[in-house]
């Protein structure tokens, strides 16, 4: 910061500043203009991974994807598509579990966006239905005209306390 000794001139000058920096940082995080897209995206895949669809998980991930899952293990592209080609089939009594995402939050810069959302994992099994919630953070890079997720964390949320 600039410190002149001219009576008023300081206070003028450090609002200045603040106001330069504020009118900066504010124009950084862009307004979403792909969010639409994005969005689509987003839900497309995870229809597709509440079927285990190998195609809609080629076509999300990218193939320098770091993903860290939520249990702390870090995995990439190939190993989330051999684990979908070596899965046992489904059995009838096994619980199919349906992926949708809350609280979507997108940030974007240029051809960079930041996908944040709350992953809501319903696993039903006869007549229960079991619901885990997630916050799932993805780094999407636009390549070629195509979005693909280069980064994914995924945190569980834990489960509210019964009263």
């Amino acid at each position: 910061m600039v410190t002149v000794y001219n009576g008023g001139m300081i206070t003028r000058l450090s609002t200045l500043i603040s106001f330069v920096f504020f009118i900066s940082a504010a124009g950084f995080a862009q307004t979403a203009k792909d969010g639409a897209e994005l969005t689509r995206l987003l839900n497309e895949f995870l229809a597709g991974a509440s079927n285990n669809d190998p195609a809609a998980h080629q076509r999300f991930w990218a193939d320098d994807l770091i993903y860290t899952r939520s249990a702390g293990v870090r995995t990439n592209k190939s190993e989330i598509l051999d684990g979908l080609k070596n899965a046992p089939p489904r059995k009838s009594d096994d619980a199919v579990t349906v992926y949708s995402a809350e609280d979507i939050q997108i940030h974007q810069y240029g051809d960079t966006a930041i996908v944040a959302f709350r992953l809501v994992a319903k696993a039903a099994k006869g007549a229960t239905t079991e619901i885990t919630n997630y916050l799932n953070t993805g780094t999407f890079l636009r390549r070629k005209g195509t979005w693909q997720v280069v980064a994914w964390q995924s945190t569980v949320m834990a489960k509210p306390k019964a009263m």
